[in-house]
């Protein structure tokens, strides 16, 4: 599947900003399953200079400076990506204590690698609510392909998406008590359940399909991506019960929310500010 995508934010500011200092992951990803056709960045007003680089997770960054007065600020994201569909479903693997045993080791460059994304991060500490929630699907000896889907499917039919119903500054603590949120709390949740059971989950940023009946399509989406030892990664979506194929685009990942903002930067001046995101997202050839 061929898709366009638009990723709009707008900041509107009560009063005039002297400068500011950006930087966007807004750019998809190129894996063995996405194809990277087109991309452009357009920022208002004009920045001097836009830089590129990679950081630490292999995400492209984009940083920027708008250096002028302004009471308006637009990033416009523009891309053309193709998915393609896995060859089959993801099966074998491994049972979840071995994979614990496997990471706690750290043998191999691979499994050093995704050590780092067993252990606790800025918005995901190691809660024992959680690890408990977890225990219920992350029985003794069972699969741990099995046991992650099985986790997915009870964190969508314990939790309730309700937009604007918390913030990126809202514990995960919070988030497991009252059971409520959006994507990047449903993430957020999975990948706790996850490490605090030893085992290693990062946070993916990416879009959704726009014409699909998907929860979050209408500004950028989060799911969970599991390592599996022996298989790979295997991609979680709690937020819709879906395993992640050609209806999800990649745009990055990191630990936690932390690593992968679509957009964050710092201002001089401004006072109170209304942000606005729009994201459409949809094929343009099958």
């Amino acid at each position: 599947m061929i898709y366009r995508t638009t990723h709009t934010t707008r900041y509107s500011y009560e009063s005039p900003v002297a400068h500011c200092h950006s930087e966007a992951r807004l750019t998809p990803r190129i894996l063995p399953r996405q194809r990277l056709i087109d991309w452009s960045l357009e920022v208002s007003p004009q920045p001097g200079a836009i830089v590129s680089r990679k950081d630490y997770f292999g995400n492209d960054v984009s940083s920027f400076a708008v250096l002028e007065p302004h009471e308006r600020f637009v990033i416009t994201s523009r891309s053309v990506v193709e998915v393609m569909r896995r060859e089959g479903r993801q099966t074998g693997g491994c049972t979840w204590e071995e994979a614990r045993g496997a990471l706690a080791g750290c043998g191999t460059s691979e499994l050093l690698a995704a050590f780092e994304f067993a252990n606790e991060s800025p918005f995901v500490p190691v809660l024992e609510d959680l690890a408990e929630y977890a225990a219920e699907v992350l029985k003794p000896g069972r699969n741990l392909l099995e046991a992650a889907e099985a986790l997915m499917r009870q964190i969508f039919r314990d939790f309730r998406y309700r937009p604007a119903s918390t913030s990126i500054e809202t514990a995960l603590q919070e988030v497991v008590a009252t059971r409520q949120g959006v994507c990047q709390d449903y993430s957020h949740a999975m990948i706790g359940a996850l490490r605090a059971h030893g085992l290693a989950a990062r946070y993916v940023s990416g879009y959704l399909r726009g014409d699909a009946n998907f929860e979050g399509a209408q500004a950028s989406h989060a799911w969970v991506s599991l390592f599996v030892p022996g298989v790979g990664c295997g991609d979680y979506d709690p937020t819709n019960n879906e395993m992640p194929e050609e209806d999800h685009i990649t745009l990055a990942w990191g630990r936690d929310f932390g690593d992968v903002t679509p957009v964050k930067g710092i201002t001089m001046g401004g006072g109170k500010h209304t942000l606005e995101v729009d994201v459409r997202c949809g094929p343009i050839k099958a």
